[in-house]
C-alpha cells in the first residue's frame, strides 16, 4: 500500500496452524490406562496366589486388586492433567494471538491515518502550486498588458501621450525589477530613433527619456536599477545629464550630442564608449575601475579635471576643441595618438602612473603639462606644438621621449626633473621664441626657421 511516497507491506502475523486433537488418541490413552492398569493387577496377583497362608493369600489379592485400580486411577489422572495443561497452552496462545491480531489492526488503522493525512497534504499541496501559479499567470498577463499599453502610449503621434507612456514604462519598472533591463532597452531605443526635424515638443519627450534613464543609474536610493546598461550607439541626444551615475558598459558610439553632455562625478563599471560628436563634454570627477574610450571622437570643450580613473583611456584619432585634465589620476596608460586639439590643452598637477602616449599628436594651441608626474613611459614623439609648450616643473620618473616632435612656440622647461635623459633626437623648434630645455639637450641652428635637438 503506498502512504507518502513510500509503500508499506502489510502482512499478518505468522503463527502455526493449532491442531485439534483426534478422539482415536483419547481412546488410545484410556486403553493404554486401562491395559497398565490390568497388568499391574495380574501380576501382584500372580506373586499373591505364590502365598503358602490363605489368609496371607486373600489379603495379598485384595491388596493387588487397590493397587491396579489405583495405577488406574493414577494414569487417568495423569492424562486428565494432561489434557488441562493442553487447554492452558490452547487458552495462552489464543490470547496471544488475540494480541497479535489486534496490535496487527492497530497498525494497519494508523497506517490508513497516515496515509490518508499524507493523500490530504498532497491535495493540499497541489491546490496551493495550483494557486499560486494561477495567481503567477495573472500578475504576468497583467505586467504584459500594461507594458503593451505603455509601448503602444510611447508610439502614440501626441507628444504628450509619449509622455505619459514614458512615465508609465517607470512606474512599471520601478515596481517590477525582472523588467527593468528590458525597459532600460525600449527607452534607449527610443533614444536611438531619428527625431523629426524641429519638433520642440519631440525634444521634450527625448529630454525627459533622457532624465528617466539616468534618475534610475545612480546608486543614492531604492530608484537605482543597477541591472540597467546604456546602449545609445547612433542616438541623438540634448543635454545628456549622467552626473553621478553608475554607468556599467555604456555605449554613445556614433551618438551625437547637442548642448552639454554631463558624467561629472560618474563611476565607469566595464567600458565607456565616448566614440561620438560632443558639443561639451564633461568628465570632472570621473572615477572607477573601467576603461574609457574616446577613439574618434569629437568635441569642442573636453573636460576630464579631478578625473580618478583606474582602467585605460583611449583617444586616439579623437579631435577637441579645448581640453582640460587639471589633477587628474590616470592609474593605466593613456593613449592620444593621433589626436588634435584644435585649442589648448592643459593637464596641470595631473598624474600618469601608467604609461602616455601623444605621438602624433596636434596641438594647435597651448599645451600645458606644468606640475604634471609621468610615473612611466611617456611619449610625445612626432607630435606637434603649434603654441607654447609648458612642462615647467614636471616629473619623468621614467623614460621620456621627444623625438621628431615638432615646436612652433616657446618651450618651458623650467624646473622639470628627469630620472632619465630624455630623447630628443631629430627633434625641431622654431627659432623665433625663446626656450628653455632640459640639462643635456643640445638645440642647433638647422635653418632660418628651425632648430635641430640632439641628444647628449
Amino acid at each position: 500500500m503506498p502512504v507518502g511516497g513510500m509503500l508499506w507491506s502489510v502482512t499478518a502475523p505468522r503463527d502455526e496452524p493449532l491442531r485439534v486433537m483426534p478422539w482415536w488418541l483419547v481412546l488410545i490413552g484410556l486403553l493404554l490406562a486401562g491395559a497398565l492398569g490390568w497388568w499391574v493387577l495380574d501380576w501382584l496377583l500372580g506373586e499373591a496366589d505364590r502365598a503358602a497362608q490363605p489368609d496371607t493369600r486373600a489379603t495379598l489379592r485384595i491388596d493387588a486388586i487397590r493397587t491396579g485400580l489405583t495405577v488406574v486411577a493414577g494414569t487417568g489422572g495423569g492424562l486428565a492433567l494432561l489434557l488441562a495443561a493442553r487447554r492452558q497452552w490452547i487458552s495462552e496462545r489464543a490470547q496471544r494471538h488475540q494480541e497479535a491480531v489486534a496490535a496487527h489492526d492497530q497498525a494497519h488503522r494508523e497506517r490508513v491515518q497516515a496515509h490518508t493525512e499524507a493523500v490530504a497534504e498532497a491535495g493540499q499541496r497541489h491546490q496551493e502550486r495550483q494557486a499560486t501559479a494561477a495567481e503567477h499567470d495573472a500578475a504576468e498577463r497583467r505586467l504584459t498588458e500594461l507594458y503593451t499599453r505603455a509601448v503602444e502610449l510611447l508610439g502614440n503621434d501626441n507628444a504628450a501621450v509619449r509622455l505619459g507612456g514614458l512615465h508609465a514604462l517607470e512606474r512599471l519598472g520601478q515596481d517590477n525589477p525582472a523588467q527593468r533591463t528590458t525597459i532600460g532597452a525600449v527607452l534607449c531605443a527610443y533614444l536611438r530613433m531619428t527625431p523629426p526635424e524641429d519638433d520642440a515638443r519631440e525634444s521634450e519627450v527625448r529630454r525627459t527619456a533622457q532624465r528617466v534613464l539616468t534618475r534610475h543609474l545612480r546608486a543614492d536610493g531604492d530608484q537605482w536599477w543597477p541591472e540597467v546598461t546604456l546602449d545609445l550607439t547612433g542616438a541623438r541626444l540634448d543635454g545628456f545629464d549622467a552626473g553621478g551615475c553608475t554607468l556599467v558598459d555604456a555605449d554613445l558610439t556614433g551618438a551625437v550630442c547637442t548642448g552639454v553632455t554631463r558624467l561629472t562625478g560618474a563611476t565607469v563599471r566595464g567600458t565607456l564608449s565616448l566614440r561620438a560628436t560632443f558639443d561639451e563634454l564633461l568628465l570632472d570627477g570621473l572615477a572607477g575601475d573601467g576603461e574609457v574610450v574616446l577613439d574618434g571622437a569629437r568635441t569642442a570643450h573636453t573636460s576630464l579635471d579631478g578625473a580618478d580613473l583606474g582602467g585605460a583611456v583611449s583617444c586616439r584619432g579623437a579631435t577637441f576643441g579645448r581640453l582640460t585634465g587639471r589633477g587628474a589620476t590616470f592609474h593605466q596608460s593613456v593613449a592620444f595618438d593621433a589626436a588634435r586639439v584644435e585649442d589648448s590643452a592643459t593637464f596641470r598637477a595631473a598624474t600618469f602612473l601608467g604609461g602616455l602616449s601623444m605621438e602624433h599628436v596636434v596641438f594647435a594651441g597651448y599645451a600645458g603639462f606644468r606640475q604634471a608626474r609621468f610615473v612611466d613611459l611617456a611619449l610625445f614623439r612626432f607630435t606637434e606644438f603649434g603654441d607654447m609648450a609648458k612642462f615647467e616643473q614636471a616629473r619623468f620618473e621614467g623614460a621620456a621621449s621627444f623625438g621628431r616632435a615638432r615646436f612652433g612656440g616657446p618651450v618651458r622647461f623650467e624646473g622639470a626633473t628627469f630620472r632619465r635623459t630624455p630623447l630628443v633626437d631629430q627633434a625641431r623648434a622654431t627659432t623665433s621664441a625663446p626656450h628653455t630645455w632640459p640639462d643635456g639637450v643640445r638645440p642647433a641652428r638647422l635653418d632660418d626657421d628651425w632648430l635641430l635637438l640632439t641628444d647628449p
